[in-house]
């Protein structure tokens, strides 16, 4: 047995060196798989191009970017503060995957239901994607949670990791399929563009819903000190108590707490490039086809790099190989504001995919390092919040400078801030000393 009380192969094959050689892990990372097929056809690729071009048909282009930059905005805010109470009563009440599936269904429902949107239905649409923006990432904190009770200390990295890279591929097998069907629909017996692009979206909460069956059915429920036995008011003024007595001891946890900090930081620059890149491509007048096919190169270029970086961060640990990712996320803003042509976008997007699923599994596996195990839902809060808070800091950036200037293209200079002070802060983490503090405490339940 590892110190994270979980039995680890001595002899392992090539899918305990990927961080799957388990069931549970398996199906724990498949959930990546699952969700990712919204982070990529609804977040990054289908639906900001099918909202500028049909359900805000009839607005300006600087107002249509402003309503999806604050619709973003609020939706991410209403999750960040929903994430650390649940997750602390998640830690006295075993409902980490009660929770998880709660926001998946409503996830799904919200998806599907895009389908419904036409054009001018720029509110719907707004609406029923703030809606699913609250459930993912609802659901994503309580999968995160389980990370550390799966998954060995040594293997926090690779398991990480992989579970990107599987996300990578679930979500461009997706996507790929509904660009076919998109480009091509006479092919699949569609009658345009615009009912396949609303079958896509359907397709999206099919596919979310099936594909987390696995996880459901295979990882366990953490056990909790106690039992847990707390009645729903009990777990409730609990973990309200808890939320206070982290923050009154955080300083026992300082290392986790800088962490969060940077990852709050560069996390924001990594957001706005993912949530805004297919819009501000858009309103350069980049054709649809070339926008989608693009972040779609992005999906399959990540997964070799996710396990990339998995490996790179066993050998020169995952502090380094996120400043190795960050180093080049700024040249990608940089590159970004002279963006010109459809070439251009295909480039930029191979680089994002060889960083934007490394930088975000080793903060994931690094910030579970200097956790304690029993609390992860309720520090995997406050990661969630912090995860959240960057995605809200980084649309409102956008937003504002597209009314003080009227462009969008000054707001891509302006994340490489978010990259340069995030990696300052992240200098000053000492991992080691995080490690140990979680051994030494004495914080108690």
């Amino acid at each position: 047995m590892s110190a994270a009380g979980v039995t680890v192969d001595a002899r392992p094959g090539w899918l305990a060196r990927l961080g799957l050689g388990r069931p549970e892990l398996r199906a724990w990372a498949f959930y990546d798989w699952a969700n990712s097929a919204f982070l990529t056809t609804i977040v990054a690729a289908v639906f900001p191009i099918y909202y500028n071009n049909v359900a805000a048909k009839g607005l300006s282009p600087e107002t249509a970017a402003f309503n999806f930059s604050m619709g973003t905005t609020i939706a991410l805010a209403i999750g960040a503060v929903m994430a650390p109470v649940l997750g602390a009563i998640a830690d006295h009440r075993p409902w980490k995957k009660r929770f998880l599936f709660i926001f998946m269904v409503i996830g799904v429902i919200a998806t599907m239901a895009m389908a419904m949107i036409g054009e001018g239905d720029w509110a719907l649409a707004i609406g029923l994607f703030m809606v699913a923006n609250i459930a993912v990432s609802g659901s994503i904190a309580f999968y995160d949670s389980l990370l550390p009770h799966i998954a060995a200390p040594h293997e926090l990295d690779t398991v990480s990791s992989s579970g990107f890279a599987l996300g990578y591929l679930g979500g461009g097998l997706l996507l790929l399929v509904n660009l076919a069907w998109i480009l091509q629909p006479a092919l699949f017996g569609l009658p345009d563009a615009g009912v396949a692009t609303r079958l896509a979206f359907f397709s999206v909460g099919v596919w979310w819903f099936v594909f987390s069956i696995p996880l459901m059915r295979r990882v366990p429920e953490p056990a909790l000190a106690g039992g847990g036995r707390d009645s729903i008011g009990e777990a409730t003024r609990h973990a309200l108590a808890d939320l206070r007595h982290t923050f009154t001891h955080l300083r026992t946890y300082r290392q986790a707490f800088l962490m969060l900090l940077a990852f709050l930081i560069y996390n924001d620059g990594i957001g706005t490039i993912i949530r805004m890149a297919s819009l501000y491509g858009a309103q350069l007048g980049i054709a649809q086809e070339h926008l989608i096919a693009a972040l779609l190169l992005v999906q399959f270029v990540g997964v070799p790099f996710a396990f990339i970086f998995g490996w790179l961060a066993s050998r020169i640990g995952a502090k380094r190989a996120i400043f190795l990712a960050l180093a080049v996320y700024t040249g990608i803003s940089i590159l970004g504001y002279y963006m010109q042509t459809a070439v251009h976008f295909y480039l930029l997007a191979i680089l994002v995919g060889t960083v934007q699923g490394g930088s975000q599994a080793l903060s994931r596996s690094l910030f579970a390092s200097m956790i304690p195990r029993e609390r992860s839902s309720e520090f995997f809060g406050f990661f969630a919040v912090t995860e959240r808070t960057a995605g809200i800091l980084g649309p409102l950036t956008f937003a504002a400078a597209i009314a003080m200037t009227g462009s969008s293209r000054g707001a891509i200079l302006s994340v490489i801030a978010y990259f340069i002070i995030g990696a300052l802060i992240l200098s000053r983490v000492d991992v080691e000393a995080g490690q140990r503090a979680i051994q030494n405490s004495e914080f108690r339940m």
